[in-house]
């Protein structure tokens, strides 16, 4: 894995929608603000969900990057 380095990585790889994003809003709290939060997940609808929840949640969506075994990761940084 090459991205930037996560506080906390979500293994969301067999959960469907709209799990990622719920397991996302139910462990922010976990990193301090500043830090990296991470889902890793196959359901590609969180390819749109997770941007439009940091909008919705006025948080940081660092980008899209690839987990060690190639899976989807949705990076979000916490700034509140």
């Amino acid at each position: 894995m090459s991205g930037p380095d996560v506080a906390l990585e979500l293994d969301c790889r067999d959960l469907p929608c709209p799990m990622p994003v719920i397991e996302l809003a139910r462990h922010l709290g976990d990193v301090e603000v500043g830090e990296l939060l991470a889902v890793v997940a196959h359901d590609p609808a969180a390819a749109v969900d997770v941007p439009a929840w940091c909008r919705m949640k006025a948080q940081d969506y660092v980008g899209e990057d690839l987990a060690d075994d190639g899976a989807p990761r949705y990076v979000v940084r916490r700034l509140g």
